[in-house]
């Protein structure tokens, strides 16, 4: 079963290794994050981490049972108990239960340990991958919007304790 850990310094290097091997993959169902990401990924991660230090965002790497990185799943702009879910899995690692295991774990941390009691998350309609991992952690529909002009669908799920 695969693990999460909080964004460290030393994660650098094997974050940047999966986010260019996935990238042509995470193209097809979100906005590719462009060259200069890349180009300064190191200035990037230094800049998550002390978003991470200031409370604001939670950044989490998924490893697999071998702690090779095949994840990362973060909650982002905490405001008034609420942070907005994101994550990605590579391409090798889909259709093995990792990105509904990792909601379902950053969800009790989120409850438990983050203070947060509301989630927000966004998924195209043409990622059913997506959509099922969304409802099978218990989030619901609660409207569509634009992301980088294709259409999206804005997730909402209530935490309590027991999360």
């Amino acid at each position: 079963m695969p693990t999460l850990e909080l964004l460290r310094p030393d994660h650098a290097g094997a974050l940047l290794a999966f986010e260019l091997a996935n990238r042509a993959w995470f193209a097809r169902s979100v906005p590719d994050r462009g060259d200069a990401y890349f180009a300064e990924f190191a200035d990037r991660h230094a800049a998550l981490l002390a978003e991470q230090a200031s409370g604001v965002s939670w950044f989490h790497v998924i490893l697999d049972p071998a702690g090779v990185l095949i994840g990362r799943i973060n909650l982002v702009n905490r405001l008034d108990g609420d942070a907005e879910l994101g994550y990605r899995v590579a391409e090798s690692a889909t259709g093995r239960g990792v990105a509904t295991a990792a909601v379902a774990e950053v969800c009790q941390l989120a409850a438990r340990d983050y203070g947060l009691d509301t989630l927000t998350a966004a998924a195209r309609p043409d990622n059913p991958a997506s959509l099922a991992v969304l409802a099978r952690n218990g989030f619901t529909v609660t409207g569509e919007f634009l992301l980088a002009g294709r259409p999206a669908l804005r997730h909402h799920r209530v935490l309590d304790q027991t999360d």
